[in-house]
């Protein structure tokens, strides 16, 4: 049987490559055009190329999004971008509109089309729908519950994508309206501004019925869903995604690394033991700004699957630093400053297809070499004094007490 895949998203190439070093089996980009999340950096045609060279290089594929829905001036260069793409050695497209999958499928046979969440699919007869029009994979609504997810599996001989984490929409599977009714900004055309994140007053009677310090919103948690991989697994679903092109490197590196750990695992030892799994959790939580939640994989959410109030996100500073470069005879790491750290911390290093490793913080020296007590300056270049190897492109990061994490 096929190991199921692991995709992983990348806002620029250097998020690509880390999503690839932390064990990554594909990662998916947008492209300047035709592509949903514009704020995110997104690929030119060049970069796109380096993306796939470097991933080819350890075995991982790319697929880019092709997911807006075009409106009429919106076609202009489609073909010759796709053409681009199939020469680019891409190996897949995620797209919405039927439109651009004919041409995908017209102009650059050699790209693989997968058919996206944008499409609601929640049965196995939409999906049966969608190997008739020639897609190779569909990617499932987010609003199925597990038992669903496996009976579609079932009846559909398409290969499956489901999304494991990430950011969820109010609405269903991203067809929301409130961005462009409120702001002008086209949710299906890459402008999102998360209306549904902003904070409300509500009224009755043209009376408030919230204060300033109390007002109302209504995101969702974001999904965490490790602990339905052994099950997503044995469902033989292809590929388990991870949302988030907008997230940082570290976001990135966090989760694919745990996630890679967690699918090995259960491929060599079946079940996961719920002391293990706990501590899966507690991995991703580290990079989490959010509260997380299942999803819909239980059911439908409940309200503690809800945000009121407050959109829940925050800025952790757990990320202190990025290792260049670490000398086995002086025993001496060079690091890149990212968060505050001082000497005598506990620290964790975060590093490719490795178990986490704990350490305490030595003797600091500046870019002089001379000793400093605080590492406060972000991307300055610190030497840091310790015994325990480090490998370059490794991440540092302060070791955090179990009651700071909201894991369910």
């Amino acid at each position: 049987m096929k190991k199921i895949e692991l995709l992983a998203p990348a806002g620029d190439l250097e998020r690509l490559k880390t999503a690839v070093r932390y064990g990554a089996d594909a990662v998916y980009v947008g492209g300047k055009q035709f592509s949903l999340r514009s704020r995110a950096s997104n690929f030119d045609l060049e970069d796109i190329q380096k993306g796939v060279e470097f991933a080819k290089k350890h075995g991982a594929n790319v697929h880019v999004t092709v997911n807006m829905l075009p409106h009429e001036d919106d076609l202009d260069g489609l073909k010759e971008y796709l053409i681009a793409l199939e020469q680019a050695g891409v190996t897949a497209i995620i797209a919405a509109s039927p439109a651009i999958i004919k041409c995908a499928k017209t102009y650059a046979p050699k790209l693989e089309v997968h058919v996206s969440t944008q499409h609601s699919i929640t049965n196995s007869a939409a999906a049966n729908f969608w190997e008739q029009q020639g897609a190779d994979r569909i990617v499932l609504a987010r609003e199925l519950t597990m038992e669903q997810i496996k009976q579609t599996q079932m009846h559909t001989k398409l290969p499956i994508e489901v999304f494991i984490h990430g950011g969820m929409c109010i609405s269903y599977s991203g067809r929301c309206m409130l961005s462009n009714h409120m702001t002008m900004r086209d949710a299906n055309r890459g402008g999102c501004a998360q209306s549904c994140r902003w904070k409300y007053r509500l009224y009755k009677d043209n009376t408030p019925i919230h204060d300033e310090q109390d007002l109302f919103s209504m995101s969702s948690k974001d999904l965490m869903a490790a602990r339905m991989i052994p099950d997503l697994i044995d469902a033989n679903v292809a590929s388990l995604k991870i949302e988030g092109r907008m997230k940082s490197t570290y976001y990135i590196a966090t989760l694919v690394h745990t996630y890679r750990m967690l699918i090995d695992e259960c491929y060599e030892n079946g079940r996961i033991l719920d002391k293990r799994m706990e501590w899966y959790c507690m991995e991703l939580a580290k990079a989490e700004n959010r509260p997380t939640g299942p999803g819909f994989y239980l059911g439908a959410p409940k309200a503690k699957d809800h945000l009121y109030g407050v959109n829940g996100a925050g800025v952790t500073g757990e990320f202190i630093a990025y290792v260049l470069d670490y000398d086995e005879k002086t025993k001496l790491a060079t690091w890149e400053v990212r968060n505050r750290f001082q000497k005598g911390d506990e620290a964790e290093i975060l590093a490719p297809h490795k178990e986490v490793r704990s350490f305490i913080i030595n003797d600091i020296f500046d870019e002089n070499r001379l000793l400093i007590d605080v590492a406060n300056q972000p991307m300055r270049i610190v030497k840091v004094h310790t015994d325990v190897p480090m490998e370059q492109h490794a991440m540092i990061r302060k070791k955090m007490e179990k009651d700071r994490f909201d894991i369910y």
